[in-house]
């Protein structure tokens, strides 16, 4: 699928304050599932998005072609002219200094694959590279729902769950860089495996592709659910399916959310935070998801902690990963101020 904003319009995060001057970016992201790019300003507006499967069983040389390609289409759409600089969002582990991308899970046999050069020469611009969720953590700090707070969570739950923290206004990154890994709380000790090769993690319980894959182990003893007819069970599938009474659905998501209320309430615990934002595809079915975790957490949490802290879902939708990574290329143009101009694209790099 390729969706183009258009130039005129963009696609706009809510937020008050008038446009704010200054270099596009290019901006970059790297999911599972599907890639997002587009061109974002200074005002966190979105222009000329473009999203298209990964097709991540084709390779790191194939999808980075792709994502290049999808690049020059943003631009040309967006109408903006030459950007500054491009921002990559993409789960780690990664090395953002370097731009190399070590091992993520989510895409398997992408093995030090060093992104960050390649977009520098394709585009022609110097690059920054971050994790996927810390990139959304620093979106909804800036332009959604975190405006204005000094200590935020986000949780992303999407085909994995990753995160992304704000203490003091500032992003953690940890002494490697890669600080954030909350979807790697363990929640089930010795439970389902991880993509991480761990056991128990919450990612192993409450990302959409685990919900999947234990609707479809749980249906072999549960032929009467209503899940049983469907061709691929999906998390949506199975929020649906629990809203309208299915049993076994019932059990999973109360399962689910169960989990993640409690990790939740376990980050709100030790981090205190003025609000956990929760974001990605499996936040879609709303309230389903955001009640019973805000309940856990304010019977759970500690006292002073359940009473700081707001449990709420991302403002910026799906584009938060795509805004978030422009955040971190306006960031590197606003911290090298008198870089010289950087020297035009050249021909596509390959791994």
């Amino acid at each position: 699928m390729t969706t183009d904003a258009s130039p005129a319009h963009g696609v706009r995060a809510e937020r008050g304050g008038e446009s704010v001057p200054g270099a596009p970016v290019l901006a970059l992201d790297i999911g599972g599932t599907k890639l997002a790019v587009a061109v974002v300003t200074p005002d966190g507006e979105v222009h000329g998005l473009q999203i298209r499967p990964t097709h991540r069983d084709q390779g790191p040389q194939d999808v980075i072609a792709r994502l290049f390609a999808m690049g020059h289409d943003a631009i040309a759409a967006a109408g903006l002219g030459p950007v500054a600089a491009v921002g990559i969002a993409c789960g780690g582990p990664l090395d953002p200094p370097s731009g190399l991308l070590q091992c993520p899970p989510h895409l398997p046999g992408w093995v030090d694959v060093p992104i960050g050069p390649m977009a520098a020469e394709e585009f022609g611009v110097p690059f920054a590279l971050e994790n996927d969720a810390s990139t959304a953590a620093l979106a909804e700090h800036r332009y959604g729902v975190g405006r204005g707070v000094d200590h935020l969570v986000y949780l992303t739950i999407s085909t994995g769950v990753g995160g992304g923290v704000i203490l003091d206004g500032r992003l953690h990154r940890g002494a490697a860089g890669n600080g954030g890994e909350l979807g790697h709380i363990t929640v089930r000790p010795g439970g389902r495996q991880c993509s991480c090769r761990r056991r128990g993690c919450l990612e192993a319980y409450a990302s959409g592709s685990s919900i999947a894959a234990r609707a479809a182990d749980a249906l072999a003893d549960h032929p009467e659910s209503a899940l049983a007819a469907l061709p691929a069970v999906t998390a949506a599938d199975v929020s649906t399916a629990a809203a309208a009474g299915d049993p076994l659905a019932r059990r999973l998501w109360d399962e689910t959310t169960e989990l993640l209320g409690s990790a939740v309430t376990d980050l709100v615990n030790v981090l205190e935070p003025d609000l956990v934002v929760l974001g990605g595809g499996v936040t879609r079915s709303g309230a389903m998801l955001l009640d019973p975790i805000r309940a856990i957490v304010a019977d759970q949490a500690m006292g002073p902690a359940a009473r700081a802290a707001t449990v709420t879902l991302a403002g910026l939708g799906d584009v938060v990963c795509v805004v978030g990574a422009g955040v971190i290329a306006l960031d590197l143009l606003a911290a090298h101020p008198s870089d010289p101009t950087p020297t035009p694209p050249t021909e596509t790099a390959h791994v």
